[in-house]
């Protein structure tokens, strides 16, 4: 066991995988000089041949990974930033998706997309700050979006071994964080979510970075209000189970999110507890604004969902509930 930062345990998984399959390979723009730091050391341990150096192409590259999925390979594609992912969503979303389907089965795409850095990071600006895991979600894409250093090694593990396209993304907020991660290979199952915190009043549902600012404010409002954080880790495939047993114990929801409001991922959540779920009272939404985020900090964090306003929306449930 040993205490690794976010991003090490994501280097970690990869390297792990590598040794265990000579089909697993990494393919992006500089992996082998790693800026992000995960592929760092690969192209001398495994050859040039199983990290491959990409010119500024993202169609191109993601596009050849599909093709050498379908070979039989389980290629690794990284992205530098978050917004590049749009330049790819043919190759995604109608291509790698959408092949397992329509060959009737005789074909699977057994490719992950790594996002390191994803949502805003302090004054990064329009192009560099979002957070665009709703878009795959929407389309069938299974995506997992870590909170902790273990849960991205065990999920970036799971994705890589999964026999559809998997898309991890890594939150920005996250990557200097530390947890204990075994020194033995170990996999998080896609489409379980976990309790970080046990309550009684309110469930919020925190996703990413945010688990670890929902587990301050819960601790700061634990005096007056039992606050119940659930980590979904899986966005899709989602722990439905688990959450209609959270707010059975609750009956109040908040889903804290750093994507934008409308048809957005805490939007979601908030239909389906309020159609198939017990509650006492509405549920509530606290997101990032649907806006560019802005270069100027103070209009950054004024975008961005912040604890005063998951707190606020805990305190107005617990008010709704009381009075019902």
């Amino acid at each position: 066991m040993a205490l690794l930062r976010y991003q090490a345990a994501l280097a970690k998984a990869l390297r792990d995988e590598m040794a265990r399959d000579e089909k697993v390979f990494v393919i992006g723009e500089d992996v082998r000089h790693s800026l992000r730091g995960v592929s760092k050391g690969l192209a001398a341990e495994f050859g040039d041949a199983r990290v491959l150096d990409t010119p500024i192409s993202e169609q191109a590259f993601t596009g050849f990974a599909t093709g050498a999925a379908l070979a039989g390979y389980r290629p690794v594609v990284e992205y530098e930033i978050p917004a590049l992912l749009y330049i790819a969503f043919e190759q995604i979303m109608n291509q790698a998706q959408k092949l397992r389907l329509m060959s009737g089965g005789q074909a699977s795409v057994p490719v992950t997309y790594l996002v390191p850095g994803s949502g805003a990071r302090l004054g990064l600006a329009a192009q560099h700050s979002d957070n665009p895991y709703t878009y795959f979600v929407h389309a069938g894409v299974k995506t997992v979006v870590p909170a902790t250093a273990d849960d991205a090694y065990g999920l970036f593990v799971a994705a890589i071994r999964d026999d559809d396209p998997v898309i991890l993304f890594a939150p920005a907020a996250a990557l200097g964080t530390r947890a204990e991660v075994p020194d033995e290979p170990f996999v998080t199952p896609l489409g379980l979510g976990t309790i970080r915190r046990s309550g009684t009043d309110v469930t919020v549902v925190a996703v990413g970075h945010l688990v670890h600012t929902a587990l301050q404010v819960a601790e700061e409002l634990a005096p007056e209000i039992s606050v119940e954080v659930l980590d979904p880790r899986s966005l899709y495939p989602f722990d439905w189970e688990l959450l209609s047993e959270s707010v059975g114990r609750t009956g109040a929801l908040v889903v804290y999110d750093d994507s934008n409001r409308s048809a957005g991922f805490a939007a979601e959540v908030v239909a389906t507890a309020a159609e198939e779920m017990d509650l006492r009272t509405r549920p509530i939404r606290v997101t990032r604004s649907d806006t560019p985020i802005a270069f100027a900090l103070e209009l950054e964090r004024a975008a961005l969902p912040s604890n005063a306003e998951l707190a606020s929306a805990i305190r107005k449930l617990c008010v709704a509930g009381a009075q019902r």
